[in-house]
């Protein structure tokens, strides 16, 4: 009789490399602040609902409860995705000075001033994935515009490839200032505002 041969696993391919997070000092306050109310203040004012809820009785058909508990997973799902996003945190500060070569180049935390074909200036903040902010022009270091301007210098005319249109941008400014960032404010209709009534 012949005897069985274990199963082989396939091939798996080796793991990409890991995307930087980059991020402003005030950007990674504003995750810490958001983190610390969920699991401090949010989450334990919706687990004493889920509490009161089941309480009523049946589970299947009460409102309270089903909602309290899909509440409760999307604040559990938050609070994971944002303590992923804090420890992979790389804080880079705009402010922090930097040789003379790199002052007049465009990295992450420039704030740049740039000419399009229609000889209208924008001014734009580069910025990580989590502070992204389109009214106050601050733009993802990944997006298709900042991508284009990295490493270019004052001056330079560099290509901007988008989705459905291609176009030449003139760099006229680059300076790296403190990027103002609101701070993490409580939403309104949280759980931990409201006190519930017996």
């Amino acid at each position: 009789m012949r005897t069985k041969r274990p199963l082989r696993e396939p091939k798996r391919d080796a793991p990409g490399p890991a995307v930087k997070n980059y991020i402003t000092p005030a950007g990674l306050q504003r995750l810490k602040d958001e983190h610390r109310f969920l699991l401090n203040r949010e989450r334990p004012a919706v687990t004493k609902v889920v509490t009161w809820a089941a309480s009523n009785g049946d589970r299947s058909e009460n409102a309270d409860y089903l909602y309290a508990k899909r509440r409760l997973r999307q604040i559990d799902s938050r609070i994971r995705f944002l303590g992923k996003r804090i420890d992979s945190a790389e804080v880079v500060d705009p402010t922090s000075p930097r040789p003379a070569s790199a002052a007049s180049r465009v990295f992450f935390g420039a704030t740049v001033t740039y000419r399009d074909p229609a000889s209208a200036e924008h001014t734009i903040h580069i910025v990580g994935l989590d502070e992204v902010d389109l009214n106050r022009h601050y733009i993802s270091w990944r997006s298709p515009l900042a991508r284009a301007l990295l490493k270019a210098n004052v001056g330079d005319r560099v290509v901007l490839r988008a989705p459905n249109k291609t176009e030449t941008l003139e760099i006229l400014d680059v300076e790296y200032v403190a990027i103002p960032m609101d701070p993490y404010r409580e939403p309104a209709g949280a759980e931990a505002a409201v006190t519930l009534g017996n």
